[in-house]
């Protein structure tokens, strides 16, 4: 792969799931390419946003169907990847990092031991080496102690260490590229900053590409190298992270104009009326590289 080549393409992407009443889209049509940068992806809650990213691993649960132009990461077709082959992607070429890590960890077993099976996994190291690199890890994220916090279980962690423990854990086999779906929501303001500096330091060592999910404007947009912004399915805008005070779309404009002013905390926020034709195939703008 040269340096020109982009790590992820994904071309009219669709997920939709069947229901009662028909067939309903929750994704429609959402284009990107993604180099070794991190790409924001932003919208309100059912969006599509999150769907985006696990559709990329094809990570829809039945009976999602996902389909696709084209579906690549480093130019080979995921929609036509086998389950076997997906197995030997997922974790060791694309990690995804998920929104709350005590639905994600194995409640019986101790934090460290899952950090050592992820790597042996991948690698085929033994449990001594494995072991090593599980402790160099939990240093890698910043946590005291890594020999005491590799012995606990995942009650035995608080939030915050969690997700760190999440991010270690899928970061250790040394992946391409990072989904991060909401990796620091539940989190309070001052552990939010750690973590999201965590990620960008280990981006920048590893020169890793992210695909950062969020409902947060001001933190995707101080944090990432570009933004999509979703609405209904659809990518109504994207634009590079420095230019987001310029946006056009009515869209974008009402979520910037939405958030509380600290200079006048008694501003009326305005309401947004949603408008049909941003679901409209001629009313959405398609994000592109």
């Amino acid at each position: 792969m040269d340096g020109t080549e982009p790590l992820l393409e994904v071309a009219n992407l669709r997920v939709s799931f069947p229901t009662r009443n028909g067939v309903t889209e929750a994704v429609r049509g959402v284009s990107f390419t993604l180099g070794r940068e991190k790409l924001g992806i932003v919208g309100e809650s059912g969006s599509g946003k999150s769907v985006t990213g696990r559709s990329i691993l094809r990570l829809v649960p039945a009976p999602g169907v996902v389909t696709a132009d084209r579906l690549a990461f480093r130019g080979e077709d995921l929609l036509a990847a086998s389950d076997r082959r997906l197995r030997a992607i997922r974790g060791r070429r694309i990690a995804m990092v998920m929104q709350d890590p005590k639905f994600s960890l194995n409640p019986v077993m101790t934090v460290g031991r899952q950090i050592a099976e992820a790597y042996r996994v991948h690698s085929g190291a033994g449990a001594a080496e494995a072991k090593r690199r599980a402790l160099a890890m939990l240093e890698a994220v910043r946590i005291r102690d890594p020999e005491r916090v590799y012995g606990r279980y995942p009650h035995e962690v608080s939030g915050g260490m969690g997700q760190r423990i999440m991010i270690a854990m899928m970061l250790i086999p040394e992946p391409d590229l990072l989904i991060a779906d909401e990796p620091t929501s539940a989190l309070d303001v001052t552990v939010q900053m750690q973590v999201l500096a965590i990620l960008d330091d280990l981006c920048g060592q590893r020169g890793m590409g992210m695909v950062f999910v969020s409902h947060d404007l001001n933190l995707v947009a101080s944090f990432c190298d570009r933004i999509l912004i979703m609405y209904a399915g659809r990518v109504v805008e994207s634009c590079r992270a420095s230019e987001l005070r310029n946006a056009t779309h009515p869209y974008t404009r009402g979520l910037l104009d939405s958030l509380p002013r600290l200079d006048d905390p008694r501003a009326e926020l305005p309401v947004l009326t949603r408008d049909p034709a941003w679901t409209k195939e001629d009313g959405a703008r398609e994000g592109g590289a």
